[in-house]
């Protein structure tokens, strides 16, 4: 099985614009479906995308303008 990982950036804009609490999603989300051997969840420093934040990087591919409902539906693909 392959591990997954997930990159939050934690650059100034993308928390200011809702990486906190897509962190604080992901990381419920992770510990609520027991993920934890399946899923590495890290911080990034800025990525220098910030006009299309808050961004996360799911199996290093960018996702962009992320939020919870965003997140569920990738989530829910990416996982498979």
């Amino acid at each position: 099985m392959t591990k997954h990982n997930i990159k939050v950036c934690m650059g100034s804009s993308c928390f200011a614009r809702g990486n906190l609490e897509n962190l604080n999603f992901l990381e419920n989300y992770i510990k609520e479906n027991n993920l934890d051997a399946e899923i590495e969840l890290v911080g990034g420093l800025c990525q220098d995308k910030c006009s299309t934040g808050p961004n996360i990087y799911i199996d290093d591919v960018l996702h962009t303008e992320m939020n919870e409902e965003k997140l569920k539906e990738i989530l829910k693909t990416a996982l498979v």
